[in-house]
Order: structure tokens, then C-alpha cells, then sequence
């Protein structure tokens, strides 16, 4: 087995990936100083990940609970969902990437008491799930027991612990679970060839082998692929409670597919898995494929704020039942959007390994689009208050939002959501973000985020590189970058020139060194660096209108307000009281001004101007067109992720324009 050494300290660890062209730098090696991502980090650490822990190991999340109960430890009844393991391994992952950064005792040792509890859970052959062990339930005899899912969080969670603190309690657990999976499922029976649901397995597995460099377990997730699409689509004993076909994925082999469909946390975690996969073998079939279903995804069913998963329910277009997930291309509801947070976080865990493997600066565009927008949003601005469902319109009356805390859209942020899937993967991707700030290009970095922070790191040459970066974004696109120490031969800095970015320009040491800079790609600044030199990026950040593709019907003669990165939406609390957002349309020619407030919402920055409210009452389903009477109205237009912190409230992120 591996030592947790410098080049196994990575999150998706990538470093020895010998088709992956960027790597991964080692967590810890960039830590946040100031400004956007520094103070949810902190926020994290001091409120996100206790809080949430609190859950977890109480009588409301009840998740510690149900490992002391299969321990023989409690008596009780196994709680909450089949796969609330996996979520409760998430929590635990992210409070491994706080302990990482701080170096809290108190942290470490609360997780080996986990740990100790999970061990004893654990079954003499390493099955571990608590739902099917406290009820009896036969071992893999459903898919909808989710047991893959929580395998994948397992593996991934406890390779985590493994090379952020160098024990291996954790991961000790998870390799006997994998030996135990390894065994049952490589001789390939056809009982199990349509087994899994989610598949979380195939990560977790990469990342296992990645830390153990134990084969069995790539060739283990290799298998987990190719099992998709290879038996005929009929229901059966193992696949009874969900949707089968492409609600799962196993209509189509992936090697053959050209569309992404089904399920969107199914699909996201599946494709990522097989770009982990992919970067370890090379196989040419594979990447081509994730290619189509990339483009498939970010160009023809993904919202403007990088989210995915149109519908709560649906059918795809092989007429296949599905649920949290994709439709049709460029059909794109707004007030019915689903946009599960998970499948958004999925979106961006699915481009940072694309762009490890293709060093192409568009997948960073998607994650940084994601981050902003569609994960934030479903945390509040306190950070104990979450959303399932993120869709691009909240309307009163429209819908019957039922106060139910299981796993569905609701009106108002929920301090406890049942199906507690979102808020830890969303606590983790917080947590652990700053190990996607950078990556390791063949003789140099790539800056892949930009926020204030501290940069010291190994080289692939292994030479050292220090520095540190200082900026307000995504608020201002001013950024400074710093060397404080380096090797003396000539690198090169990559910088991400962010896609919304025209007229960027870049300086070294106040000149301009005549790089090439073209909006959606890395420019490359290649010279011999010393200490004290600095690199100044400065990044328009115009207030724009954006309209979508003439084919997405829902968005039709309508357009949405864009800062930098961030999508903007109108609220209810910034409108006259008893407005309703659907009677807002924007001025095409209103002058807008954006304006930060550090005491605002967490610290935004909103958008001021005149919008026209209609004022005239339409009556019926449909009514004869008169020319609208309109009332001016100065208001604020918010980020979209910082909405419902202020009540029950109406929300839009498209409006009609009026020029």
C-alpha cells in the first residue's frame, strides 16, 4: 500500500494519471486569504461543518445513529433514506479537508470515534450498510438500496482521510468493503450485471486505486461501466422501486451514447467515474464518448447558471420514465426546474476532471459557473439552511409547495432536509475548492479560480513555487499574483481567461509582455520568474443581458442580468409589497450600476436600476392584448445564489425586456 506521501495528498488525485495533462496539486498547498472563497471557507469551518455534524450525530439526522444500532452499539430502528450512509460519509470527508487547513486535534480524534463506531458496524466479510443489515434485508438484492452509493462515498471519503492525516483506520474499512465487492461482482454473474444505482462506486474505486495502487479496484470500476447497456432493458426482482432503462443509464452502453439522459446525479457521477477511469487507461472510445455527452450537457441542457436536471419528473426521448432529471434538449422550464444541488456539484465534479485530462480551460468555466451559482444556492447565507430544488422562478400561487422534508422542491430554505444528499456534498465542495484553485501543468501552474489566496507548492520538476494572489473577485476582476519563491529556468503561468471576459488584459511587473489573451482559454505567460515579480489580470466585468438559444422556448423574448461569473435575479423583498416578479419586465436601455455591500446577504455585490412594473389586471387564461400600463420602479437585482435569505419570497432570474 501507499504511504501518504506528497504526491498522494491530492483530493481527486490525478498525479500519477498518465493521461490526465493537468494535475492535481496537494490539498493544503493553496489555503484562502481574503475576500469571496476565504470567508466561506471560514464560514464552513466554523458553522457548515459543526452544525451539520450536529445532525448527523444526533436525533435529527440520526445518521451516527444508525452505524451504533448496526453495531449492536443502540437499540433503535434503522432512520432516514437507504443511501443516508454515503451522505453521512460526505459530512466526514468535509470535515477531513477543515482538520487539513487547520490542523484541529479535536477534529481527528472526533473521526476516529467515528470511525471506531463504523468499524464495528462493518460485517466479517466487509458488507457495510445500515438500512439492509438492521432490517434484514438480503445483501445486493435491489438496486434501490443504493449499497453502490454508498460503497463510492466509502472509498472516496476514507482515501481522503488517508492522505490529508496518514491514518488508516478509515481506510482500512473501505479497502475490505472494496475486497468484498471485488469478489462478488469481477466474476461478472449475470444476476449483478445491472446492479447499481447511483453509481458513486466507479470514483470512489478509482480514487482507492489511486491511493493503494491496488489494480483490482480500476479494473473493478472499468467492469462497473461496462456493465451499463449490456443487458436487455426488463424489470426484475433487483431493479423493482425506480424507473429502469435510461433512467439509470443502461439503455445505451456508454461508448454508444450521444445523449445524456436520465437521472442527473446517476449520469454526472457516471461520467465522472469514467473520466477517472479514462485518465488512468487512455482508452480513446471512452473520451470520445464523455466529449458527445459534455457537449450534450453544457450546450443543450444545462441552465444559465450551470445547472442540470430539468425536471423532478419525466420521460426521456426513448420514451424511458425518469426522475431528477434530463429532458429533451433545450427544453428548459424555469419555475418547474428541478436542478437538484447534487446533480449541479456533479456538473462541476464532472469538468474538473475534464479539464485534468484535457487542460482546456472551458471546463473551468463550467465549474466556476457552478460554484457561483447553482451550488451556493442551495446554502444559506448563515450556512444552516439548505435546497434540494433550485429552480430559476419561484411563483406564489403557481404551485402548492408542501412542507415536506424529504427530498423535493420546497418554498423556503429547510434547516433539516430528509433525503440528505445536497447539503453534505455541497459542505464538501465548499471545503475542499481551494484544491481546484490550481493545477500542475507540465512546467509550470494553471490559475483555474481566482480569489485571494497562498500558493506554495511542488513543481512536476519538483522545484518550489510560492505565491500569493490578491483580489475582491467575483466582484472586481482585478487580480495580482505574486512570486515569493521559485525556480530560477523559465515556467509558465497559465491563466484562465474567463469565457464573459472581453478585453482582458495581463501585465508582468506593470508591462504589457504581448501575451496572447482570447476570452475561453489558458493564456500562457512562459519566462524566467524571480521573487517580487507580479503578475496584474484585469478582467472587465460589464453588466450584460443574456438571452437563450432561440429553441428554448421557456426563455423566449426574455433575458437574464450576468456579472463576471455571477447570474443575478429579482426578488420579492426588492419590489413594491404585493408585486408579483412575472409583472417585472426590464429596461433595455435602463442604466445599471453595480454596488458591493459587505453587510448585505453574506457580502454581495447587487446590480441597481429602473425596471417596469405592469400595472394592468389581465383576467382569464388567455386575453385580448391591450398596450400595457407600466410603473417605473428603482430596485436591486441580487445574486441568485443569495436568494430566500430574507423570508418567503417570489424569485426570477429571466424577465421579458422591453427596449
Amino acid at each position: 500500500m501507499k504511504s501518504s506521501s506528497a504526491h498522494t495528498r491530492a483530493i481527486t488525485n490525478n498525479s500519477q494519471s498518465p493521461h490526465a495533462k493537468l494535475k492535481s496539486i496537494n490539498f493544503g498547498d493553496c489555503q484562502w486569504t481574503e475576500g469571496f472563497w476565504a470567508d466561506k471557507f471560514k464560514l464552513c469551518e466554523e458553522v457548515m461543518v459543526p452544525y451539520m455534524g450536529s445532525l448527523l450525530k444526533g436525533d435529527i439526522g440520526h445518521g451516527l445513529n444508525n452505524f451504533k444500532v448496526a453495531a449492536g452499539l443502540k437499540e433503535g430502528q434503522h432512520q432516514g433514506f437507504a443511501w443516508h450512509d454515503g451522505d453521512f460519509f460526505k459530512w466526514m470527508e468535509a470535515a477531513t479537508y477543515v482538520y487539513a487547513i487547520n490542523q484541529d486535534e479535536t477534529i481527528l480524534n472526533d473521526l476516529d470515534e467515528v470511525i471506531e463506531i463504523i468499524r464495528q458496524a462493518q460485517e466479517e466479510d466487509g458488507y457495510l450498510h445500515t438500512n439492509i443489515q438492521i432490517d434484514g434485508i438480503k445483501h445486493f438484492s435491489n438496486r434501490k438500496y443504493h449499497e453502490m452509493y454508498n460503497c463510492g462515498h466509502l472509498y472516496t471519503s476514507a482515501s481522503i482521510h488517508h492522505r490529508l492525516t496518514g491514518k488508516s483506520n478509515f481506510l482500512d474499512i473501505a479497502v475490505k468493503n472494496a475486497d468484498l465487492l471485488y469478489k462478488l461482482f469481477e466474476p461478472q454473474p449475470k444476476e449483478l450485471s445491472r446492479f447499481g444505482f447511483n453509481q458513486s462506486q466507479i470514483m470512489g474505486l478509482a480514487e482507492l486505486y489511486r491511493t493503494t495502487g491496488d489494480k483490482r479496484y480500476l479494473e473493478l470500476a472499468e467492469i462497473f461501466i461496462n456493465n451499463r447497456g449490456k443487458s436487455e432493458v426488463v424489470e426484475d426482482a433487483s431493479t423493482e422501486g425506480y424507473p429502469i432503462g435510461d433512467m439509470v443509464q443502461e439503455r445505451v452502453p456508454l461508448r454508444e451514447e450521444n445523449e445524456a439522459v436520465g437521472h442527473a446525479v446517476l449520469a454526472l457521477y457516471y461520467y465522472a467515474g469514467a473520466a477517472d477511469v479514462y485518465a488512468e487507461t487512455g482508452e480513446q472510445a471512452l473520451i470520445e464518448a464523455l466529449d458527445r455527452l459534455w457537449d450534450n450537457v453544457a450546450n443543450k441542457k444545462m441552465y444559465v447558471t450551470g445547472a442540470v436536471g430539468q425536471a423532478h419528473f419525466g420521460a426521456s426521448t426513448r420514451r424511458d420514465k425518469i426522475e431528477e432529471g434530463f429532458l429533451e434538449e433545450y427544453l428548459m422550464p424555469n419555475s418547474t426546474a428541478y436542478n437538484e444541488t447534487c446533480a449541479n456539484i456533479a456538473n462541476a465534479m464532472f469538468n474538473w476532471r475534464l479539464l485534468g485530462i484535457k487542460g482546456d480551460s472551458k471546463y473551468a468555466d463550467v465549474m466556476e459557473l457552478v460554484l457561483y451559482n447553482s451550488a451556493l444556492v442551495g446554502i444559506s447565507a448563515d450556512g444552516k439552511n439548505y435546497f434540494y430544488a433550485n429552480p430559476l422562478r419561484m411563483n406564489r400561487g403557481q404551485r402548492e409547495y408542501e412542507d415536506n422534508r424529504d427530498c423535493t422542491e420546497s418554498a423556503d430554505r429547510e434547516p433539516y432536509i430528509e433525503c440528505f444528499c445536497c447539503p453534505p456534498n455541497l459542505v464538501r465542495t465548499i471545503a475542499k475548492v481551494s484544491g481546484w484553485a490550481y493545477s500542475l501543468a507540465e512546467n509550470g501552474i494553471a490559475v483555474n479560480l481566482y480569489g485571494g489566496n497562498r500558493l506554495d507548492t511542488t513543481l512536476l520538476d519538483g522545484s518550489t513555487l510560492k505565491l500569493d494572489q490578491e483580489t475582491t473577485y467575483p466582484w472586481d476582476g482585478k487580480v495580482k499574483l505574486t512570486i515569493n519563491e521559485c525556480k530560477d529556468s523559465p515556467f509558465e503561468i497559465k491563466l484562465r481567461i474567463p469565457s464573459w471576459s472581453k478585453g482582458t488584459k495581463i501585465q508582468v511587473n506593470g508591462q504589457d509582455v504581448g501575451v496572447a489573451v482570447e476570452p475561453g482559454t489558458f493564456a500562457s505567460v512562459d519566462r524566467a520568474w524571480k521573487s517580487g515579480d507580479s503578475i496584474t489580470l484585469d478582467m472587465p466585468m460589464a453588466i450584460n443581458f443574456i438571452e437563450g438559444h432561440p429553441l428554448i422556448e421557456e426563455a423566449r423574448n426574455q433575458v437574464a442580468i450576468k456579472r463576471g461569473p455571477i447570474v443575478y435575479c429579482i426578488e420579492s423583498p426588492d419590489l413594491p409589497e404585493n408585486t408579483k416578479t412575472l409583472d417585472v419586465y426590464l429596461q433595455g436601455d435602463a442604466v445599471l450600476t453595480a454596488t458591493h455591500q459587505p453587510e448585505f446577504l453574506g457580502g454581495v455585490t447587487t446590480i441597481r436600476g429602473n425596471v417596469l412594473l405592469r400595472t394592468d389586471d389581465g383576467q382569464g387564461m388567455y386575453r385580448v392584448v391591450e398596450k400595457p400600463r407600466w410603473e417605473s420602479y428603482e430596485t436591486n437585482f441580487v445574486p441568485y445564489f443569495a436568494w430566500s435569505n430574507r423570508g418567503t419570497a417570489e424569485m426570477t432570474v429571466f424577465m421579458p425586456v422591453v427596449w
